[in-house]
């Protein structure tokens, strides 16, 4: 679970709580479950604005299982399966 207050801490942006906010980390595709390569799952993060040091919030989470969730990196909204966020690390 990802603690608030605690910036050198890092975890999955796909196991953060609708409210959360924080900073992105890294990206680190190579360690999820998903349906798509790690190679292209990054390269859509990167083009849709998930980079280094941008201020991330859950502003939704989906109704069922919490999946889909609308997270704003910057100034944009963005809807993300979990499972694709589980690539997302934050601070």
């Amino acid at each position: 679970m990802i603690e608030r207050g605690s910036p050198a801490k890092t975890a999955s942006l796909g196991l953060a709580r609708k409210g959360f906010r924080g900073r992105i980390h890294t990206i680190a595709a190579a360690a999820t479950a998903s349906d798509v390569k790690a190679a292209e799952l990054e390269r859509r993060l990167l083009e849709l604005g998930f980079v280094e040091g941008a201020h991330v919030e859950i502003l939704h989470e989906g109704p069922l299982g919490r999946d889909p969730i609308a997270v704003r990196v910057n100034n944009t909204t963005i809807a993300l399966r979990r499972r694709e966020a589980m690539a997302v690390l934050v601070a």
